[in-house]
């Protein structure tokens, strides 16, 4: 079925279970431009997100328009969240997506309200909003619009190149309030970016999105994450990838170890089984206690990386805690560390 041969405002029997109980769904959708991708188009009732008083991040608001990704990264911490709508947090994740197709006006009205604070909105916190829908459903320059319009600061943090589209609206909209970009990009090789995260722009692709953004004259940080114990956290790689985002021109990096909740690590370790099975027992020794890593392994990454960052010109001062670092010879002896900074 083709986009503009579907009825709005009809029943989908067809749909699945946590759809066919969610408020606002309007009509399913399938289409062979994303063969094997479902999208379940919703009218939202609010999209601004209040982030929980005990997290950590340094902002206290979020939108995503979407819920799951098309990026199908084996091991995006968002999964879970779609076990919510009675999904699974593997395929499903990846080829059921949901779609706030009123995001931007819902949005609008919200940030009219005499109430809102004009607080820093983050975008791009569970799922991407510049994922491979975002050209068809044109949801993110509404968003923007009404951030822009409101004097609300907005971060972006994405994979996606489609922000190369709006750069022009966030050049813009940086003259009014302030503006932060940010690109995630933790895998340099190609071959293992694409069994990693199959539906992702390549890192050829997202670096030369960083030089874009540099041109328009914004900032542009660029988040190293995860890093994946033995997989991509040695010294090679990681010292490469610096390499090439400072070549890039990206005005900074901060890298994070990954963290497995449950649902995401057992798909990621199904991931392993297939194409790394001799690290199966060590990722269970080491995420066996928790979705985080241990504190050994992260300073011990925060130490690698530290020097790095210094080298290519990509610190931000975070002031990563500093002990005697020790070299991990074999995945047994691998150490864990304080994540950096927050992004924004």
């Amino acid at each position: 079925m083709r986009w503009d041969g579907q009825q709005i405002g009809t029943e989908d029997g067809a749909a699945l279970p946590g759809l066919q109980k969610m408020a606002g769904l309007v009509r399913t959708v399938r289409t062979p431009e994303f063969a094997g991708i479902v999208f379940h188009e919703v009218t939202a009732r609010s999209v601004l997100n209040k982030v929980p008083a005990a997290s950590r991040m340094p902002f206290r608001w979020t939108v995503n328009p979407f819920r799951g990704c098309s990026h199908a990264c084996v091991y995006c911490y968002a999964r879970s969240t779609h076990t919510y709508l009675d999904m699974d947090a593997g395929a499903d994740f990846d080829s059921q997506i949901v779609v706030k197709v009123n995001a931007p006006e819902v949005l609008a009205r919200d940030l009219s309200k005499p109430s809102w604070g004009r607080e820093q909105v983050a975008l791009g916190t569970n799922t991407d909003p510049y994922q491979r829908a975002e050209g068809r459903y044109r949801l993110m320059p509404g968003i923007i619009g009404a951030l822009v319009e409101s004097g609300t600061p907005l971060s972006v943090l994405t994979k996606g190149t489609l922000l190369r589209r709006d750069l022009p609206l966030l050049g813009e909209g940086a003259a009014h309030v302030p503006v932060s970009l940010g690109i995630s990009l933790a895998v340099l090789d190609p071959d293992l970016q694409h069994l990693l995260e199959p539906g992702t722009p390549s890192p050829r692709a997202r670096l030369d999105l960083v030089r874009a953004i540099r041109e328009t004259g914004l900032d542009c940080h660029v988040m190293v994450a995860p890093v994946l114990p033995w997989v991509t956290d040695s010294r090679e790689h990681l010292d490469a990838l610096l390499a090439a985002i400072a070549d890039a021109g990206a005005t900074s990096a901060s890298v994070m170890a990954a963290h497995l909740r449950p649902g995401v690590k057992d798909w990621y370790l199904q991931w392993l089984q297939t194409h790394r099975p001799a690290l199966v027992p060590e990722y269970q020794r080491l995420y066996g206690r928790g979705a985080y890593a241990p504190d050994a392994y992260r300073t011990w990454l925060a130490e690698r990386v530290a020097p790095l960052l210094r080298r290519h010109g990509l610190s931000r001062g975070a002031g990563l805690r500093t002990q005697q670092p020790r070299e991990p010879e074999a995945p047994a002896q691998a150490p864990d560390a304080v994540m950096q900074a927050a992004l924004f």
